[in-house]
């Protein structure tokens, strides 16, 4: 049996699977969260909380809710949280002396351009982890800090570090270069990097095993849309555009994120609103995109919000889809056509108003979105275009955790 736990690291959180890979079932799925933020007495909304389901111990996925176990305690950092899950597993199961990880895969958001593939993490790779934190500041220490506990945890195991980055690794010199002075940009790792790697990996190959059609022949469009959204162009399974750049803020309007913007604007506001370097920062990461807008950064907020004429929401639906379309097009230009486009993630999947608007107006490319398939709600990946719509359009379920599992046992069977 090959087994692989896969774990995603945050500053005070992290989450895993247990996954059986001979199966690609789920085992067992948790969240350590409110790490070091423990109250003294070990209890209430203050407090560490360990949450892990098992779907295997009462029966089908259907009662999986019957199988969640929620314990709060002090969690004072990422070793001792591991700690809980393994006491987790002991108690609730499953046994890790009957299900062993024969690997442990990491989620590392940033490999700046020295990460291609999923790697086998070494001392000399949690070096470059670290020093590409310039990157990343809010992310890699963070993947670093569960790296570390992990390994400590499970010393006589592979782990793999699999970066966000690395399916973007394929992008030509034209679309990852940024028209800035070369010097100075080559001396602070100034480039188009992409984010959502193993997202848009993992759909483009299921949209093509579903469709029955080899990769290779394939020009697709992937549009991971959630609380973060990109969306890129793929060729033949290679990524060759991608609207996130050297951080994850370029590109498409997100929830709290402003994505594109002209540059001078931040000139702007330095000079005239007094704005520092933070406040800039997090006033483009934190406090803009949907939420700058409308003051709600869930898109079934702004929905509600359009369905009841409010302005602001209305506005900011407008805008959100302006974007979608301005890529769909541009990438469109780029692929010189598009055999496949897909919606992913939790909007994504979940808004059948966002896909039919972000297609609307491409009926001139011989692109028809399905009324009716595209309200339909059900699992799995589905076809929402017409029959007659010369690209076809699908709705397909990201699993990221899925591809790092899938690619951390390529790298520990090497």
């Amino acid at each position: 049996m090959s087994v692989v736990l896969v774990v995603n690291s945050g500053s005070s959180s992290f989450k895993y699977q247990l996954i059986d890979m001979d199966t690609e079932q789920v085992l067992a799925t948790g969240l350590v969260e409110r790490i070091g933020q423990s109250s003294g007495s070990g209890t209430g909304s203050g407090a560490s909380r360990h949450t892990v389901t098992n779907p295997n111990r009462d029966g089908p996925a259907t009662t999986m809710l019957d199988a969640t176990f929620t314990r709060e305690l002090p969690i004072p950092d990422h070793a001792a949280g591991f700690r809980v899950m393994l006491e987790a597993f002991a108690e609730h199961g499953p046994s890790l002396d009957e299900f062993p990880p024969v690997a442990v895969g990491h989620r590392v958001v940033h490999g700046g351009a020295r990460f291609f593939e999923p790697t086998l993490i070494t001392q000399l790779v949690e070096i470059n982890i670290d020093d590409l934190s310039v990157l990343a500041p809010l992310h890699n220490p963070a993947n670093l800090e569960g790296i570390r506990a992990a390994r400590s945890t499970f010393p006589d195991v592979p782990h793999v570090a699999v970066f966000d980055t690395a399916f973007h690794q394929t992008l030509p010199p034209a679309a990852y270069t940024y028209a800035i002075d070369a010097d100075l940009a080559a001396s602070h790792r100034v480039r188009r990097y992409g984010f959502h790697g193993t997202s848009h990996k993992f759909v483009s190959e299921a949209a093509a095993d579903f469709l029955g059609r080899p990769l290779a022949d394939l020009t697709q469009i992937v549009f991971h849309l959630g609380n973060g959204a990109s969306v890129t162009a793929i060729d033949g399974g290679r990524s060759v555009d991608t609207s996130m750049g050297m951080t994850p803020l370029e590109g498409l309007v997100m929830g709290t994120r402003s994505g594109d913007i002209d540059p001078a604007v931040l000139f702007h506001l330095a000079r005239r609103a007094q704005l520092s370097v933070d406040e800039l920062d997090d006033l483009l990461n934190k406090r803009s995109g949907l939420l700058g807008l409308a003051g709600v950064s869930d898109m079934r907020d702004i929905e509600a919000g359009v369905d009841r004429a409010d302005a602001a929401a209305t506005l900011a639906f407008d805008v959100y889809i302006h974007r979608l379309r301005a890529y769909a097009g541009a990438y469109m230009a780029a692929l010189g056509g598009v055999d496949v486009i897909s919606f992913t993630a939790g909007v994504g999947e979940n808004s059948a108003r966002v896909r039919a608007a972000a297609l609307a107006t491409f009926g001139f490319a011989g692109i028809e979105v399905d009324p009716a398939r595209n309200e339909e709600r059900r699992g799995g990946i589905r076809v929402i275009s017409t029959d007659a719509s010369r690209t076809t359009v699908l709705v397909v379920p990201t699993n990221e955790e899925l591809e790092i599992a899938r690619q951390t046992l390529t790298v520990a069977q090497s």
